[in-house]
């Protein structure tokens, strides 16, 4: 169904169509039978599938990367399509509207997107509220999907003073969220990949680590990192993992790298993702996984269009998987395909 309509939605703005797409998706969901039936159609249950990864139970390894649900708005909707975990944000402590439209872009020669969103969301108490009023009302089908909160700072907010915008987000999710993860890889907000130099980085993680105890109880808190890393500054970043003692790695986001495109649009500003960052994000994953000896999980994301992309991701090391441009170009079937694939394993 979806390579019929796909052609269609592909002929209007990206962000528009986004946003068609969801709220249709939450009609068809309040239709009587509507959840039960995408439940059906797309959810891999399969007990082979659970996976345990930093002290979590997941139903399955295959989530909704981060920037998709940016305000928490369709958890439910994603959860019926058969997501195993999904993952809420970019989050920052206030509301901003992010950078000027047009701000994503097809690039269809190339199985890929480039987006200047700007971390646009509704502020960290919108979104900790709407994540709070869907656990009190999830259905028993839902019960074992796993939420993640993406957090980071707000684009007025100086580098200097970035701990503090970081804190807060992490306090307000605190109860509502299952894991943290720390995003200073976004190409789009000014200066923030500058986050990722080892002194800076190192106290962010430290100071979230000493917060992370709540009537004895901590989250795991992942760490985000980008694909244009070179191989000295991937050593730094185990090193910092480890240092630090958080949970793991996310690897990778979007790339500021233009190589090898094609497509009208791939002198965009932005962070480019899709197919052309599969190679680079399993190298960086690989990488990681032998420098630190398997010490920490890895959650792989980037340019998995195939059950095959996914494969590799965690025979590169990854212990789950994450989807967002594959799942844009290859529809909900592309989460079903995965999971059974994974399952034959």
């Amino acid at each position: 169904m979806y390579s019929l309509i796909k052609p269609i939605l592909f002929q209007f703005d990206p962000e528009k169509v986004h946003y068609f797409v969801t709220r249709n998706l939450k009609r068809f969901n309040k239709f009587p039978g509507g959840a039960a039936l995408s439940r059906a159609l797309w959810d891999a249950k399969d007990a082979g599938l659970e996976r345990e990864v930093f002290g979590l139970k997941f139903k399955n390894p295959v989530g909704l990367a981060a920037g998709f649900d940016k305000n928490g708005e369709i958890i439910n909707e994603m959860a019926n399509l058969g997501f195993g975990f999904i993952e809420v944000g970019t989050v920052t402590p206030l509301p901003q509207p992010g950078n000027p439209k047009p701000r994503m872009f097809r690039l269809p020669a190339d199985g890929a997107l480039i987006n200047r969103m700007g971390f646009n969301n509704l502020g960290v108490d919108v979104v900790a509220q709407r994540i709070a009023t869907y656990r009190k009302n999830r259905p028993a089908a839902q019960q074992g999907v796993i939420i993640g909160g993406n957090i980071g700072k707000n684009k007025v907010t100086p580098n200097e003073d970035a701990v503090s915008d970081y804190i807060k987000c992490f306090d307000r999710l605190f109860d509502v969220v299952d894991y943290f993860v720390v995003n200073v890889s976004s190409p789009n907000t000014p200066g923030l990949r500058e986050l990722q130099e080892k002194e800076p980085l190192m106290q962010l993680l430290n100071t979230l680590q000493q917060r992370n105890h709540k009537n004895g109880i901590s989250r795991p808190i992942l760490l985000k990192i980008a694909p244009d890393l070179t191989n000295e500054q991937l050593d730094d970043i185990v090193e910092i993992v480890t240092g630090s003692g958080i949970a793991g790695l996310i690897a990778t986001n979007t790339t500021i790298s233009r190589e090898g495109l094609t497509s009208s649009a791939k002198d965009e500003t932005g962070g480019l993702s899709g197919k052309p960052l599969t190679q680079r994000s399993t190298e960086v994953i690989k990488y990681i996984a032998q420098k630190s000896k398997g010490a920490f999980p890895i959650i792989g994301v980037g340019g998995i269009h195939s059950p095959e992309d996914a494969i590799e991701k965690l025979n590169a090391g990854a212990s789950l998987i994450q989807l967002y441009t594959g799942f844009i170009y290859e529809g909900p079937g592309l989460i079903k395909r995965i999971n059974k694939r994974i399952a034959r394993q």
